[in-house]
C-alpha cells in the first residue's frame, strides 16, 4: 500500500510493508486468516512482501502446526 492512503495502485495492494504500523493492522486482519503482527512480520521476512506469498506461507504454517 502506498503512503498516500487516498490513492492506491493495484501493485501496492499486493505488497505488505512491515515498516508501516497501519499496514500491519490492516494486513493482520485482511489476509483471511488469523495472524498476529509478529507472525505477519516473520512471514514477510521469510518469503518477501508479496501478499499472495505471505498468505500461502501462513496457511502452510498453520496447516503443518495443526497436524502435530
Amino acid at each position: 500500500m502506498a503512503d498516500d492512503k487516498t490513492t492506491r495502485v493495484n501493485s501496492d495492494r499486493d505488497r505488505i510493508s512491515i515498516e508501516e504500523k497501519y499496514e500491519l493492522r490492516q494486513w493482520s486482519k485482511g489476509l483471511g486468516i488469523s495472524v498476529s503482527r509478529e507472525e505477519l512480520v516473520a512471514a514477510v521476512r521469510a518469503v518477501g512482501n508479496s501478499a499472495d506469498k505471505v498468505r500461502q506461507h501462513l496457511k502452510e504454517k498453520n496447516s503443518s502446526t495443526a497436524h502435530r
